[in-house]
């Protein structure tokens, strides 16, 4: 399987663009389009080419929703093919461009969105970050798009994969159509895309940095909706569980470490939130004895059975065990409690407290056998 990132590759310079543009071009649902959402990455250029060949209306999400939500690429008077092809850059998204604003009364017919994987049953996987997923709500928030909406993926045939449903949460964005340099699947996704802003799952750091969601969630907030945000519900904060790194574990399956964050806090693999270090909160439970081959899905699915989801888990396949923190020591004890016995695999695992907690440091966790 592909690791993370893979579509980071230049679809547009690769083998199969121009076949995978003629596919979208022959798609009904993009011959009666008048306004396409496409976003900006390099590898869907080609596809804003076409829109802009076809005279339709073309929005381009702002990179990061950092300065709004849209910019509507307005080509100048008789343009001709290589300014066209100039406008489908990100260059020339700054130059030839209008912002959309909450206000704007965009009707987008056709959402065309990049993955780093996707299933032919339309469950998708993105870069990680959330913002496909998150302009799709925006755009369900302002009314711009209807249940209705197709949704295409354009990716390689490589990137069309099975995809596990538990890995979706109910704010993913689903795709209808997936385009690749040699099918046109129809995924007839019966999965419910998302039907706004979910703000309990909105951190108090991602309101900051798009100023766009925050004058959406006032708004909201004046038509009575509950707004209320994830740091604003603790006792949601450790129970929301991550997609985990499928692909990067499937491609490097000797990794000797990689964190999967629970929760908001923005960690760097072996380290700790800065503000929860040396506070005494965070204690560590260890699991060992897991099985050669397992995946991290597996064990998190039995956590998630359990009762028992952590705060974050430091999952260290390599060397056949894992490290669960949990916000205090009660939680912890519970965990241990309650997944003493359990096997996986048939493998009974060993689970008990660490011998040095993560707040004394990363090399002493390791000291664990």
């Amino acid at each position: 399987m592909l690791p993370r990132g893979s579509w980071l590759c230049r679809t547009s310079e690769l083998p199969g663009s121009h076949q995978v543009c003629c596919s979208l071009k022959e798609l009904e649902v993009f011959s009666r389009a008048r306004e396409v959402k496409v976003d900006p990455d390099k590898p869907l250029e080609g596809v804003r080419l076409l829109t802009l060949q076809a005279r339709k209306t073309l929005l381009v999400p702002t990179p990061r929703l950092r300065t709004g939500l849209f910019n509507r690429i307005v080509p100048p008077p008789g343009a001709t093919k290589e300014i066209l092809r100039k406008c489908a850059t990100s260059q020339g998204i700054k130059e030839f461009s209008v912002p959309v604003g909450l206000d704007g009364k965009a009707q987008v017919d056709l959402v065309v969105v990049g993955s780093v994987a996707v299933s032919e049953k339309g469950w998708r996987i993105g870069k990680g970050e959330g913002y496909a997923d998150m302009e799709y709500a925006m755009m369900v928030s302002m009314g711009a798009v209807q249940e209705d909406t197709p949704v295409v993926t354009i990716v390689h045939d490589c990137q069309v994969l099975d995809i596990a449903e538990e890995l979706l949460d109910d704010h993913d964005l689903t795709v209808d159509y997936i385009l690749t340099p040699t099918r046109t699947i129809k995924t007839n996704c019966k999965r419910p895309k998302p039907k706004g802003i979910i703000w309990h799952k909105v951190s108090s750091e991602m309101l900051r940095k798009i100023p766009i969601l925050k004058a959406l969630q006032s708004r909201e907030k004046q038509n009575g909706k509950d707004v209320t945000l994830q740091d604003e519900h603790p006792h949601l904060a450790s129970s929301r569980v991550l997609k985990e790194e499928v692909m990067a574990e499937n491609t490097h399956p000797q990794a000797a470490t990689s964190s999967i964050q629970i929760g908001q806090q923005d960690v760097a693999s072996d380290s700790l939130n800065p503000r929860l270090e040396g506070s005494g909160m965070i204690t560590t439970v260890f699991v060992g004895n897991l099985p050669p081959r397992l995946r991290v899905s597996e064990l998190k699915c039995a956590l998630r059975e359990f009762h028992v989801t952590p705060f974050r888990l430091t999952w260290q396949g390599a060397q056949h065990r894992a490290f669960l923190d949990y916000q205090d020591k009660r939680t912890a004890e519970s965990a241990v409690a309650s997944l003493k016995g359990l096997s996986l695999r048939g493998n009974p695992l060993r689970v008990e407290l660490a011998k040095s907690q993560r707040n004394k440091g990363q090399g002493e966790i390791n000291s664990q056998k």
